[in-house]
């Protein structure tokens, strides 16, 4: 059996390379050959002045604003009901919602805005030096 195993740290486990499917790949690739989703234009301009005024920046702002309406309609909710909640908001906190609300369509080895540190042996611990 051929195990890939990582020199690094990481939050992904053993790999068995031998029981791999290619349809395995669907779940990482799910999206690839999808309708594309179709909004009215004044949700869409609704969105991305929001995220314009945010941001200052319209390139990033039409690409949260596609994100936020994805994944809006994917778990079913409406892109219009999801901006009063972002509108609702302080400014303050707006980065780790939207963090949090977009991780909702991604795999977890692919997580917006979080850092994994990895659990350290403790046999390995107590060798370095403090």
């Amino acid at each position: 059996m051929a195990v890939i195993k990582s020199k690094n740290p990481s939050n992904l486990g053993q790999i068995d390379i031998n029981s791999f499917e290619p349809r395995d790949l669907a779940k990482y690739f799910n999206n690839l050959y999808e309708v594309p989703i179709e909004v009215s234009s004044n949700i869409d301009s609704a969105i991305i002045a929001y995220f314009e005024n945010i941001t200052d920046n319209k390139e990033s702002a039409r690409a949260l604003a596609s994100a936020v309406i994805y994944t809006s309609i994917k778990q079913g909710i409406s892109p219009m009901s999801t901006l009063a909640e972002f509108q609702k908001l302080p400014p303050g906190e707006l980065s780790a919602y939207t963090a949090l609300f977009l991780n909702f369509e991604r795999v977890g080895t692919s997580y917006l805005g979080l850092t994994n540190s990895p659990k350290i042996n403790k046999y390995i611990q107590r060798a370095i030096l403090p």
